[in-house]
């Protein structure tokens, strides 16, 4: 394996890791870092995608204990079913959307000026709910996961299809749609973790198989590397994640994205930085 593409897959398997799960967007960031270290082309598309499953495997064992009592009570216990039945309801929207228009979204918006004005926009949403919020009176309509409707997964998965677009962040999405719509930050955090583990076990296992020409038996340590480079990292970001919402709301976060956005839109405007196509 050569030494310099495995520290980019290392890199790349960081990136992913430390932004899925934050309102970011890990593609937009994936994207831009691809670009900066010259790690681009439809073959490494694919391992972006890829490695999201380190990602999701890290949310899998900080909520085995509650992935456990679902899976053996589902059938069984009330509670369990419809939590269940939720993460399903919440996944549709995004899969039937993907599988109709992944492949334009790919060609039109997999570039790094897009997901600089996705990374802006996003960030001026962010800010809108969180100050709505903060005016708004009384706690939440949905203070747990378990009571959560299914009518409240269905919008919150209407929510995540907005991340096709990439730079949008579907962490961000799940978190600030439902928010929006009634979620307190805790439940719509946790329900976007859990809504990860189809989303992206399925990304990575379809973009996998469809692109299955472009691989080859040599591309298995990087795609290693960078599965594992986000798992770490990924895990690491969760639990962190789940410590600063207890006290802190995602304005910074708002900030963050308007600024990342301007600046790759002022860098490109000046040929400080030749973003790659």
């Amino acid at each position: 394996m050569d030494l310099a593409l495995a520290v980019k897959a290392f890199i790349m398997g960081i990136v992913e890791g430390l932004t899925e799960f934050l309102p970011i967007s890990s593609t937009g960031h994936l994207i831009l870092a691809g670009s900066l270290l010259d790690f681009t082309g439809e073959n490494v598309k694919v391992f972006s995608i890829a490695i999201q499953a380190g990602a999701m495997l890290s949310v899998v064992w900080v909520y085995r204990q509650k992935i456990l009592e679902v899976l053996f009570g589902m059938f069984t216990r009330e509670k369990e079913r419809r939590f269940a039945i939720n993460v399903i309801i919440a996944f549709i929207p995004a899969a039937v959307l993907g599988l109709l228009f992944a492949k334009k979204i790919q060609a039109f918006l997999f570039y790094p000026i897009p997901v600089a004005a996705a990374f802006i926009i996003g960030g001026l949403v962010i800010l809108f709910v969180e100050r709505r919020n903060e005016r708004r009176f009384g706690g939440s309509r949905v203070e747990s996961v378990d009571d959560m409707t299914y009518m409240d997964a269905l919008k919150v998965g209407i929510a995540q299809a907005f991340a096709l677009i990439p730079g949008t962040s579907r962490s961000g999405a799940t978190i600030i749609g439902g928010m929006l719509f009634g979620l307190s930050r805790k439940v719509a955090t946790e329900f976007s973790f859990f809504l990860a583990m189809p989303t992206l076990f399925g990304a990575s296992i379809y973009s996998i198989y469809k692109e299955r020409d472009l691989l080859v038996a040599s591309d298995i340590p990087l795609f290693t590397v960078g599965t594992v480079s986000s798992f770490i990292f990924a895990f690491l970001c969760v639990r962190w994640l789940l410590r600063f919402i207890s006290s802190h709301n995602f304005i910074p976060f708002a900030w963050y994205r308007i600024a990342f956005g301007i600046l790759v839109l002022v860098s490109a405007h000046y040929g400080w930085v030749v973003w790659a196509e």
